[in-house]
């Protein structure tokens, strides 16, 4: 695990990557929404996995939330999978604005649509800064409407060795939209990382 960690720099350096990066899921958001989106800064944090279950069972606690999955696959051994975790208390409004039946099948799609938009836009723009591209597996849902999401959360997290918790907090015009994007990578491609993240410090 010691060998994992970043550097202050390398943080830093992340940091900035995905600030650009979220701005270009925010944009097109907003354009799928057809609504000013307003996107505060991330807040990124490498934890271990065993760690994710609790810490957002008590973010959520005795919610109703939606866990949606997309793996991803880039060159040089960078991968991972990506977890989108939707808080439903306005998905009702979401649904309107998008035009879905007020229904749990239509509510998962519109989910699953939100979930492709935001993390290929991301990761498509993280892996254009870290000179990479990244090919996508079908989006699947974890979970629905689920009170214990959290076991469904640790059996996925068990699979890998560390996770970027990305913290996201979306304001659209009307209403607020909250939900939380998690990174979940193996720790050979977080040392890929760390080198791609030392030669952009490198080059400046």
């Amino acid at each position: 695990m010691t060998t994992l960690h970043f550097t202050e720099e390398q943080r830093d350096c992340l940091q900035e990557l995905v600030n650009v990066a979220m701005g270009q899921a925010s944009d097109k958001l907003a354009r799928y929404l057809e609504t000013m989106v307003h996107l505060q800064v991330p807040a990124i944090k490498l934890v271990d996995t065993q760690q994710l279950p609790e810490h957002f069972a008590k973010r959520y606690q005795q919610q109703s939330v939606s866990l949606i999955s997309l793996g991803f696959f880039g060159d040089q051994g960078l991968r991972g999978e990506t977890i989108m975790l939707y808080q439903l208390a306005n998905v009702g409004v979401l649904a309107k604005l998008l035009g879905y039946s007020d229904d749990d099948s239509s509510e998962d799609e519109m989910l699953t649509d939100i979930s492709s938009v935001l993390t290929t836009t991301f990761l498509n723009g993280l892996a254009e800064q870290l000179d990479n591209s990244f090919s996508y597996a079908a989006p699947r849902i974890l979970s629905s409407r689920d009170e214990h999401f959290a076991d469904k959360l640790a059996a996925t997290a068990q699979q890998w060795q560390l996770a970027l918790q990305v913290d996201i907090r979306y304001q659209l015009t009307d209403y607020s939209f909250h939900c939380d994007m998690i990174l979940l990578i193996p720790g050979e491609a977080v040392l890929r990382l760390r080198q791609m993240l030392d030669q952009i410090l490198a080059d400046f």
